[in-house]
């Protein structure tokens, strides 16, 4: 039953009397959402509407009052000087502790962690990734079973993207990066920095370009960042991939109109094949023949 010490995250921690109304007033998911044992997926946008960080927010069971953020740790500093500069004179400690604290994930039945210092909450993006927490960083050994590669494979089958790994920071609206399917945004929920534009998305249905997995045909599979393209013509951009499987950036409709052409669609020079996840409730291109079945 595997477990993975996820190395490449870090944690935040961001506590007193005006923690939550903080948050709330900053991050695209709702505060009131959030309980120990209960985690949510959420980001911090630009004024624009762009991913700066997307993260996990726990609620400390111990600290009332007190979130950890899990997010990845390289950029853990950008993330305190962001909301520092925001706290102005809010009674809020925003701290790094990742030298503190580790994150680890199981899943397919592993145990989660039940020590009272320890923070846990099935993956509030999707269960089937199992179950995420926070521990004592001396902990997280005895919680390694798995390599974070195991995980990330995982992660990448089921269609899950990661800021900073399959897409750039401050390059992406939270639609594009499937927040919306994936429990990032509480569209009723109060205001925060970038709503209005994740708003309009919303009730346009703008959201032409997504993140999506694909198939490599060969099994050979393309770096993070390379064409996706039918003939001349770019469709978007790859971001990690594994044994065969990927994730890509894609102008969905540039896709249709490939597919309808009879044009092979390619990442990196290599075949690929778009696959619609299982959790997605968006149109996804298919070709004529598939449909017909």
């Amino acid at each position: 039953m595997p477990t993975a010490h996820l190395t490449d995250r870090g944690v935040v921690r961001v506590a007193g009397e005006a923690a939550k109304a903080f948050l709330d007033g900053l991050l695209t998911c709702d505060l009131d959402r959030i309980s120990p044992g209960q985690a949510r997926f959420g980001a911090l946008l630009t004024p624009q509407g762009k991913i700066l960080f997307d993260f996990i927010v726990f609620e400390s069971s111990l600290e009332p009052g007190s979130y950890r953020l899990d997010v990845l740790k390289p950029y853990v500093p950008d993330l305190v000087r962001r909301l520092t500069f925001y706290r102005l004179r809010a009674k809020v400690e925003i701290q790094d502790v990742s030298a503190e604290f580790a994150v680890i994930a199981g899943w397919d039945g592993a145990a989660k962690p039940d020590a009272p210092d320890s923070l846990s909450s099935i993956d509030p993006r999707f269960p089937a990734l199992g179950w995420r927490a926070i521990v004592p960083a001396g902990e997280a050994s005895a919680f390694t079973t798995a390599s974070p590669e195991d995980y990330h494979v995982r992660r990448i089958v089921l269609g899950i993207p990661e800021g900073g790994r399959d897409f750039l920071f401050g390059d992406a609206f939270p639609h594009e990066a499937q927040m919306d399917q994936l429990h990032g945004i509480d569209f009723d929920k109060g205001c925060y920095v970038g709503q209005e534009v994740v708003s309009r998305m919303q009730h346009r249905g703008t959201a032409r370009t997504r993140m999506v997995p694909v198939v490599y045909r060969e099994g050979f599979v393309a770096e993070p960042g390379a064409d996706i393209a039918a003939g001349d013509r770019v469709l978007g951009k790859t971001g990690t991939a594994a044994r065969g499987r990927g994730l890509a950036m894609v102008r969905l409709d540039r896709a249709q109109d490939a597919l309808d052409a009879g044009q092979p669609i390619t990442a990196g020079g290599l075949p690929v094949d778009l696959v619609k996840p299982d959790w997605a409730s968006f149109p996804f291109p298919e070709s004529r023949a598939k449909a017909a079945e």
